[in-house]
């Protein structure tokens, strides 16, 4: 467009000049014609006649030059007319191209526009179903444990209803329980007659299935023969030890003395029975004398009360020497020794085995409570994150936004890096592929 213009201004500069010498021409030949004189007197008067052939001369050489300037003159119009012509032409087509580059970019403006918007769109549906199901994948966990943790909450409240339940009935049922345990002893006397160490078997052995029914386990809430030392590398080896929680203990000591207690049952007369049964009261004061001596309970490795119970097996024995000597109870406790029996000791036990679940229970539900907050420190991680995922979406919307203006739609298209890429192409660059219609602009657009 430029080359035109400067033929156009070119051509009426030309024009310019050959209508200036035209009228210099005419306006010179009319002042020589005002001045002209005749040839004679020009001779005779003024110049000589070679002279004047001479002036002659060239002045048909100056009218020929002019004929021939002005054919040029001529020729140079009718280019003159024909350069307006096409001028007239190139404006009327380049307002025509302006206005269809005007609707071309109007038309590619918007389907960029809806392309944008269709494929932002796209990927944000696309983006909601997958953060959807990411979603669900995360919450899925979380409603199954709190469904796991109100389902535990709900049975460890039916457990321990049925365990206060249950323990009511085994305390009712401790006096037909115990009745039946001395029924069975008394049975088992005749065979433990005489024999010490079968005495001391058939004791422990009572005692470790009154702990079994009491709920106990061995191994677990007791230990039987256990091996110590005391401070001065003493052994010691106690009968029973029972586990309390927060490892605390109890120690349990069994006493059979059937010998003297079985002559007393068979005395016939009443001087035979008073000696029997000093004799009964004897061995259990010596046995108690002997248990305080051991002082199982100063054993570092172990954390008892300062008292050692002493079972009594023979619960009818047991009551013949409390209802003889009523102080005999006291001097056990004064030597940090407590008398017990089947019924006594089988409710102390089951006292203790329903400690043992309530303090499983307790752990369960502490152990409940601290996954609870453990699975709530891990829900507001999630909603935190969940929130920081919403502002990187909102700002990668915003980033793909600025980036297809900086792209293809800046305030001027050559500026753009879809504009300078496409000028490279068009200066001759080796390309295999082309851009989008829709992101490219002709020259004129540009």
């Amino acid at each position: 467009m430029t080359t035109e213009w400067l033929t156009l201004a070119l051509a009426l500069l030309l024009t310019g000049l050959a209508l200036g010498f035209v009228v210099g021409y005419w306006w010179l030949k009319a002042r020589l014609s005002q001045s002209f004189v005749r040839r004679e007197e020009v001779d005779r008067q003024y110049v000589l006649r070679g002279v004047y052939e001479a002036l002659q001369e060239q002045a048909d050489l100056l009218q020929a030059n002019y004929q021939e300037k002005l054919e040029a003159e001529r020729a140079l119009s009718a280019e003159l007319a024909a350069a307006r012509a096409q001028l007239e032409h190139l404006q009327q087509k380049v307002t025509e191209q302006i206005g269809e580059m005007k609707r071309l970019q109007e038309e590619s403006r918007l389907s960029f526009e809806n392309i944008a918007n269709r494929l932002l769109e796209e990927k944000s549906q696309k983006f909601t179903q997958q953060n959807h199901a990411q979603l669900q994948h995360l919450l899925d966990p979380l409603r199954e444990k709190i469904k796991t943790f109100e389902e535990n909450i709900h049975r460890r409240y039916l457990d321990e209803t049925k365990d206060r339940i249950s323990l009511k009935k085994e305390i009712e049922n401790l006096r037909t329980l115990n009745q039946q345990l001395s029924e069975d002893a008394g049975n088992l006397a005749a065979a433990l007659k005489g024999d010490n160490k079968t005495q001391g078997d058939w004791g422990e052995m009572q005692l470790e299935l009154l702990l079994q029914r009491a709920g106990l386990q061995k191994n677990v809430h007791f230990h039987t023969q256990t091996s110590l030392r005391d401070s001065d590398g003493h052994l010691k080896r106690p009968d029973f030890i029972i586990d309390l929680p927060d490892d605390k203990h109890l120690i349990i000591d069994s006493k059979v003395s059937l010998t003297a207690y079985e002559r007393f049952c068979q005395a016939e007369d009443k001087l035979g029975q008073a000696r029997y049964l000093k004799a009964h009261l004897d061995s259990l004061r010596t046995h108690i004398r002997e248990l305080s001596a051991k002082n199982y309970q100063q054993l570092y490795q172990i954390h008892s009360p300062d008292y050692i119970l002493l079972f009594v097996p023979i619960e009818p024995a047991f009551a013949l020497a409390v209802q003889e000597d009523h102080q005999l109870f006291l001097e056990a406790l004064e030597r940090n020794v407590v008398l017990v029996t089947n019924s006594t000791l089988l409710a102390t036990m089951r006292t203790v085995s329903f400690i043992w679940k309530q303090d499983k229970q307790k752990r369960s539900v502490m152990e409940i409570a601290r996954q609870s907050g453990l699975l709530y420190d891990k829900f507001c991680n999630f909603v935190e994150d969940l929130q920081g995922l919403g502002q990187r979406l909102n700002q990668a919307q915003q980033s793909y936004q600025d980036a297809m203006y900086k792209l293809a739609d800046g305030k001027r298209y050559g500026d753009t890096l879809v504009g300078r890429a496409e000028k490279l192409r068009r200066l001759g660059a080796r390309t295999t592929k082309q851009l989008p219609p829709d992101l490219r602009r002709s020259e004129e657009e540009e």
